[in-house]
């Protein structure tokens, strides 16, 4: 995953104030909530993107979708509706969460799939995640059905994809090479 310099600047920045506020974990749980939301819902990704929308309409929607958010993760919405830089907020929220990670010593492991994965099927895959990292390793689940079924896990900069998607991908090549 190839996350902008902007996105990285911006976490880096709301990670040092968390810290010096001792609101790290809090912001962290906050940017879970927003990955998690925001992936799954294209219609607030492009409400964040889109140039039509008026830079107040998304800070009114920001706040109204994570009310429950602490003020650290509030203020980050004002900055990036200031900024006029809400369509990377997705990507801010990534970025936050691997540095916070990468501060406690952990990886994370971002396991994505077509449906929610049972609580049996997420031990196995947190097995193969610390497996392939090497260390302690924190799941992040994310349900995408245009993967079709299967899995994709990512770790670091290691990626199993065994998503049906990528097999048919893998086996219109081959007929297409043929």
């Amino acid at each position: 995953m190839k996350l902008s310099r902007a996105s990285s600047r911006y976490a880096k920045a709301i990670l040092s104030l968390a810290i010096d506020e001792n609101k790290a974990l809090a912001v962290n749980e906050d940017m879970k909530n927003i990955l998690v939301t925001i992936s799954n819902n294209k219609e607030l990704r492009n409400f964040l993107s889109s140039p039509l929308v008026k830079e107040e309409q998304k800070r009114g929607g920001l706040r109204q979708i994570f009310k429950d958010a602490g003020d650290v993760t509030m203020k980050t919405f004002d900055l990036l509706v200031d900024n006029k830089r809400t369509d990377i907020l997705l990507d801010v929220a990534t970025s936050y969460i691997v540095l916070f990670e990468d501060m406690n010593k952990r990886e994370i492991a971002t396991v994505t799939t077509a449906v929610a994965i049972s609580a049996d099927l997420e031990m196995k895959v947190l097995a193969r995640a610390k497996e392939l990292a090497g260390k302690e390793v924190t799941l992040e689940k994310i349900v995408d059905p245009s993967i079709l079924g299967g899995f994709v896990l990512r770790v670091g900069d290691k990626e199993i994809n065994a998503s049906v998607n990528n097999k048919l991908g893998e086996l219109k090549r081959t007929f297409a090479s043929n």
